[in-house]
């Protein structure tokens, strides 16, 4: 079995490039069960699983609201099992039941966790030395690339870019920022160079809606700053839209929606009361116009024979 630590370290890990993940607890069980108090399993967004929460019963149902509280970023405690052993449930709790034979029980707490963002901050004077070396602070991942050497290849659809080459290849950069289509686009100007910026790059073909995502002037309006100031209201900036949600990329949110999609529905093998994901492969057999699903050949043999009694 994995060493709960070793499913910490995963999802730390997990994190830091920027994956979605949950990471799920066990807090209480009822015997017998299979899960222990303290057991821990990683879920990612398409829906694998490391280290060990629960068996055949329950996991299925961990995974898939793992992958719900991916998607909507609420933490979530479950109870698992028979709605009758936990007697007085309290607000906040969700009791999904299980008809398992073993009759055990289980609290399951499941939490969202928020990868890291990546700043990259493009430029080479004073002030992107700043902004980088203060994100770090913060725990975000923070890349500074010289402007003669920034492209496309330089950003990932979650990345957060900041162009700060300040009159030296501005229009170079956002176009090449702005090709990747980032989560964010910022560029650090004064709002008439940024102006002639953006026009420079509508005459030159680059897609409006594309333009229409850049931030100009970038950070907010602290008045008159100095260079290490500037750094700190940009940061801020960025800061406020993380809290909002606002940094999330449109490629972010179709993977959110396709992880919705992706969510496997479920039955319950009406045997044994396991849980079964529905899908092409799975045992069936209809009965009185009814599709019933089946963890194994077993469990439907018996099913077919008692139909037939």
């Amino acid at each position: 079995m994995t060493d709960s630590w070793e499913v910490v370290a995963r999802a730390a890990e997990l994190a830091q490039r920027g994956e979605d993940c949950a990471l799920a607890t066990v807090v209480w069980r009822q015997g017998p069960s299979s899960g222990q108090q303290g057991s821990r399993a990683l879920v990612t967004a398409d829906g694998q699983i490391f280290g060990w929460i629960a068996g055949a019963c329950a996991e299925p149902t961990v995974i898939r609201e793992a992958q719900r509280a991916i998607v909507d970023g609420e933490p979530r405690l479950l109870l698992l099992g028979r709605p009758e052993q936990f007697g007085h449930v309290p607000e906040g709790m969700a009791v999904i039941p299980l008809t398992c034979q073993s009759e055990g029980a289980l609290e399951v707490y499941i939490e969202p966790l928020v990868s890291t963002p990546r700043l990259v901050v493009v430029g080479r004077s004073p002030m992107s030395h700043t902004l980088r070396d203060l994100a770090q602070v913060l725990g975000w991942r923070a890349d500074l690339v010289d402007g003669a050497d920034f492209s496309s290849a330089e950003v990932d659809p979650r990345a957060v870019v900041v162009v700060a080459t300040q009159g030296h290849g501005d229009e170079e950069a956002v176009e090449h920022a702005v090709t990747a289509s980032p989560a964010y686009v910022g560029l650090v100007s004064s709002q008439k160079r940024g102006e002639a910026v953006l026009e420079y790059l509508t005459d030159r073909g680059v897609p409006q809606h594309l333009l229409d995502r850049v931030r100009v002037p970038v950070g907010l309006d602290l008045g008159h700053t100095t260079h290490s100031e500037i750094a700190v209201s940009i940061l801020a900036e960025l800061v406020q839209l993380r809290a909002s949600g606002a940094l999330a990329s449109d490629h972010v949110d179709t993977v959110h929606a396709d992880t919705v999609r992706s969510v496997p529905e479920t039955a319950i093998d009406p045997v044994c009361g396991m849980t079964v994901t529905i899908s092409p492969s799975a045992l069936t057999l209809e009965r009185d116009g009814a599709t019933h699903y089946f963890c194994s050949e077993g469990c439907r043999t018996a099913f077919a024979k008692e139909a037939r009694c």
